[in-house]
């Protein structure tokens, strides 16, 4: 592909790259490497312009954006309905505090309630505040009986907090951080008998991702889920569900637990009225939630709504009308287009043909597995994620890393077909070239 050295001012008019160009890519570096934390690896990369599914750097260059900032420009980049969304709203009112009620934090935890069940919404601003809620909501259940443990998975991910990486299942997490927060125990994934043996008089809650993002997109199994729930049922347990990756649609359906059981009679309508044989107790959520606006939230079924009680819960920036404004705005966008529908087909289609790239290449391709718009392409162990991930950026494509071999494509939820297949052309001219490079498997 013919790289473009060229792109988008902020008036909207073309330039090429310039000079000047590249000393500002520069310095942006040098401002970074000088005032910033170095927490991040950071691609060398500064990113200046956005539209639709696309992105420009500094230097002019257009890429095709499919990480959608990692799962969370679910509507890509400056919609103009995102963008007058938020100028109404700022002229109206941004912020109040949760000491008063606002209208539009209302009418968005309705529409949660809505698409899952009876229950309530607490909003945060990210999805680690969304999981503390839940590790919080867990520790208040079980307090009376003097329970406080939560199980979760190995190779799980629940954010950076001293909870978050504590109930994580990955040590390179937790490294450097002890002692860690008491209270979190990990079993392996996609294993209902593990589950049951780990649990003990202490067990509160069992907090799972129905699709594990961070470790290379791992989708639990209907019987896991069933059997989860009926574990937790016999123990008096919660169920907890961190949805914060895959949720807002990006599998096809408004959480990823809903299309995983989607076919079974237990399972949950979309429209989530009345109660369900199959619901979780709590589900956490973020990301697309806000398509790149700051918001998380939890929903908590009806049952336990109360246990989070007046002064046990906060948080000074959730739910301000700004974000909840929209929030709103998309959900209306993606009911209005049918974008789960979208995500569902063109998901469909990528999955579809990377597989048939990994049975022609399986000497580079060890395995693609994925729901919707969430997909993970792990390639073979010599191959690392990361360049990859560089290599790509090299023919104008941005996907994201995770582990050591899988990249990630995790695009806005109205990704077009066209747009899907200029990206597999990418991807498949990039295999094609590692499989030359490498001998045949027997």
């Amino acid at each position: 592909m013919t790289k473009t050295k060229e792109g988008p001012s902020r008036t909207g008019t073309r330039r090429s790259t310039s000079d000047i160009e590249r000393a500002k890519t520069e310095e942006v570096r040098e401002m970074f490497e000088e005032f910033v934390v170095p927490s991040y690896a950071r691609f060398d990369i500064a990113l200046k312009f956005g539209q639709g599914n696309y992105v420009w750097d500094a230097d002019g260059k257009r890429y095709l954006d499919l990480g959608g900032g990692i799962a969370v420009c679910s509507l890509g980049h400056s919609h103009p309905e995102i963008a007058k969304a938020l100028t109404v709203q700022a002229q109206t009112l941004i912020h109040v505090s949760n000491l008063y009620y606002n209208e539009l934090q209302g009418r968005l935890a309705k529409r949660i309630v809505d698409l899952i069940a009876p229950g309530r919404v607490f909003f945060g601003n990210s999805g680690a505040e969304a999981n503390e809620g839940l590790f919080k909501l867990g520790r208040k259940f079980g307090q009376e009986t003097g329970r406080y443990e939560i199980i979760t998975t190995f190779e799980s991910f629940h954010g950076r907090t001293l909870a978050g990486i504590a109930a994580t299942g990955q040590e390179r997490i937790k490294k450097g951080f002890d002692p860690a927060v008491e209270g979190f125990k990990h079993v392996s994934f996609n294993d209902v008998e593990a589950m049951r043996r780990a649990i003990s008089p202490k067990t509160c809650a069992i907090l799972i991702e129905p699709v594990q993002g961070e470790s290379g997109i791992t989708i639990a199994t209907r019987e896991y889920l069933l059997g989860l729930r009926q574990l937790c049922d016999e123990h008096s347990l919660l169920l907890l569900f961190d949805e914060v990756q895959a949720g807002h649609f990006r599998t096809g359906k408004f959480q990823s637990w809903q299309r995983i059981l989607e076919n079974d009679p237990a399972s949950p309508s979309r429209t989530g009225t009345g109660d369900r044989p199959y619901l979780p107790d709590g589900v956490s959520m973020a990301k697309s939630l806000g398509g790149g606006f700051p918001i998380g939230a939890f929903w908590v079924r009806e049952k336990f709504a109360n246990v989070l009680s007046t002064g046990t819960h906060a948080s000074t920036f959730g739910g301000t009308p700004l974000a909840c404004a929209v929030a709103l705005k998309i959900f209306e966008v993606i009911e209005r287009e049918k974008l789960d529908e979208n995500a569902r087909q063109v998901g469909e289609f990528l999955l579809s043909e990377l597989k048939t790239s990994q049975q022609r290449h399986p000497n580079v391709l060890k395995e693609v597995r994925g729901l919707g718009l969430m997909i993970g392409i792990e390639f073979q162990p010599q191959f690392k994620a990361v360049e990859i991930v560089k290599e790509l950026h090299a023919r104008n494509l941005l996907t994201v890393p995770a582990g050591n071999s899988v990249i990630r494509l995790l695009p806005a939820l109205n990704l077009s077909r066209n747009e899907a297949e200029e990206g597999l052309k990418i991807i498949e001219k990039l295999i094609v070239d590692l499989a030359k490079s490498e001998p045949k498997q027997d």
